[in-house]
C-alpha cells in the first residue's frame, strides 16, 4: 500500500483481523474483516505509526533526492535506450534498402577460396536518378551509362588492409560470355577492363577480375554518379589539396593550387579527370584512392557520424544508388567501411597494380599494360593473406 507520495504504509492490525488502509480516492471506505483467522501481530508503536496508519510527526523517513551524478546517469541511460531503439529501426531500414542485385554464385568457374576477405569496390557511371540538368551540370553526358570509372580491390586479413586500384584502361583478357541482348556467345578476348562492365555488367566484371588476378571476390559494392555526389554533399564536402592549377573541360574540374572543400559535383570531376595527370589513368587511380580515404575519414568524424542531420542523409544517399552482392549483410558493409577508414588513417597499404607500360597501342585504343611478374606476386600475396612486399614507385 502507498500514500500519495508513493511511501509504503504498514497495515493497522487488530487481533484476528486486518483493517484495510483508507483509500484516499474513497474517503468513506469501511474496514473489511478478514474471513480467515490471522496470527496475532504486535501493534506498532504510536511513535512509529499514527492511528490512521501514517507516520508520527518527526519520524517519517526523509525523501532522498538522487544525487546529481545519479540523475545524469539516469538521463544518459534514457538517451542510450532511445539511441538503441532508433538505431535498431535505422539498421532494419538500411538492411531492407540494400539492393542485393549481384549474385556472385552465378559467375561460373571461379578461383578457389582464398584467405582473408576481398571486396571489389566499383564506381560506375550510372546516371540512374539524375535529371537532364544534373547530367549537364555534372558533365555526365547522356545515355544510361554502363562503364566503370574506378575499380579497387580491398583485402582485409591477418596482416592488415590493402587497397589496390585497377586502372580502368588495363589491358586484360575477358572470359567467354553470353550477350544478354543478342544471345550470342563470345569467345575469350583481349579488351580494356572497364569494357567488361559495359558488355556484361557486374557479373562479367567480377569474372574478368577473378580470371586476371586469380583472387576470388568475396563481396561486391558499386555506387553510381548520383549516389557519389549525394554522399559527398551529405558529409558537408571533403577537403582536398592540389599542388597545381587543374582545369579539365571533359570532367568540368576547375581548381586552383591549394586546399579546397570539394562539394559533390567538384569531387566527381576530381576523381574522373585524367587528361591533366602526367600518368593518365594511373594518376587518376591515385586521385581516387586519395579522395576515397579523405571521404572515409570525414564520414567517420563525430561531427558527421553522430550528427543525425548529416548521418541520415549520408546513409540515404549511399543506399539510393548502392548495389551489392546478394550475400552482403549490413554488418559486412560496416566492416568494409571500417577497413576503408583504417586505410585512410595510415594503418594499411594503398597502391596501384604494378604497371609495365602506361600507354600501349591496341585494337581498342591506348591501354595500360600490367607488369605480369610483379602483378602475379602481388595477387598471390593477397590471395594467401601474406604481407604485401610490392613497393610502388611514385
Amino acid at each position: 500500500m502507498s500514500d500519495w507520495n508513493g511511501e509504503t504504509q504498514a497495515p493497522r492490525v487488530i487481533t484476528g483481523h486486518v483493517i484495510a488502509q483508507t483509500d484516499r480516492t474513497r474517503p468513506y471506505a469501511q474496514p473489511v474483516p478478514s474471513p480467515y483467522p490471522q496470527p496475532v501481530q504486535p501493534v506498532p508503536s504510536p511513535h512509529e505509526v499514527r492511528p490512521g496508519g501514517g507516520h508520527a510527526r518527526g519520524t517519517r523517513p526523509p525523501r532522498v533526492r538522487p544525487s546529481r551524478g545519479r540523475r545524469i546517469a539516469r538521463l544518459l541511460a534514457l538517451l542510450l535506450c532511445a539511441l538503441f531503439l532508433t538505431g535498431g529501426g535505422t539498421y532494419a531500414w538500411a538492411d531492407f534498402e540494400l539492393d542485393r542485385a549481384v549474385d556472385l554464385g552465378e559467375a561460373g568457374d571461379r578461383p578457389s577460396q582464398g584467405k582473408g576477405t576481398t571486396y571489389l569496390i566499383v564506381g560506375s557511371d550510372s546516371r540512374d536518378g539524375l535529371s537532364e540538368q544534373a547530367r549537364k551540370d555534372l558533365h555526365a553526358g547522356g545515355g544510361g551509362g554502363g562503364r566503370t570509372d574506378s575499380m579497387m580491390l580491398l583485402h582485409t586479413g591477418t596482416h592488415g588492409t590493402t587497397l589496390v586500384s585497377l586502372p580502368r584502361d588495363s589491358w586484360v583478357t575477358l572470359p567467354s560470355y553470353l550477350d544478354p541482348d543478342t544471345g550470342k556467345r563470345h569467345r575469350p578476348a583481349k579488351d580494356k577492363l572497364n569494357a567488361a562492365y559495359s558488355l556484361g555488367g557486374a557479373r562479367l566484371l567480377v569474372r574478368t577480375i577473378e580470371l586476371n588476378t586469380g583472387i576470388r571476390i568475396d563481396h561486391y559494392t558499386e555506387i553510381g554518379f548520383g549516389g557519389f555526389v549525394g554522399v559527398v554533399n551529405a558529409v558537408g564536402g571533403v577537403d582536398m589539396c592540389v599542388d597545381r592549377n587543374i582545369k579539365d573541360q571533359k570532367s568540368g574540374l576547375d581548381l586552383t593550387q591549394g586546399c579546397h572543400t570539394l562539394d559533390g559535383a567538384q569531387a566527381l570531376a576530381f576523381v574522373r579527370q585524367r587528361h591533366q595527370e602526367a600518368q593518365g589513368d594511373l594518376g587518376r587511380s591515385r586521385n581516387q584512392q586519395k579522395f576515397l580515404a579523405a571521404l572515409a575519414h570525414k564520414a567517420a568524424t563525430p561531427g558527421t557520424a553522430l550528427n543525425p542531420f548529416r548521418a541520415y542523409p549520408l546513409l540515404g544517399s549511399a543506399l539510393d544508388t548502392l548495389v551489392v552482392d546478394k550475400d552482403m549483410q549490413l554488418r559486412t558493409l560496416v566492416s568494409l567501411f571500417e577497413a576503408m577508414r583504417s586505410v585512410s588513417s595510415g594503418a594499411g597499404r594503398q597502391l596501384n597494380v604494378p604497371v609495365a607500360h602506361l600507354e600501349i597501342s591496341t585494337s581498342k585504343g591506348s591501354a595500360v599494360k600490367w607488369d605480369a611478374a610483379k602483378a602475379k606476386q602481388l595477387f598471390t600475396e593477397l590471395r594467401n593473406d601474406r604481407p604485401v612486399s610490392i613497393e610502388e614507385k611514385g
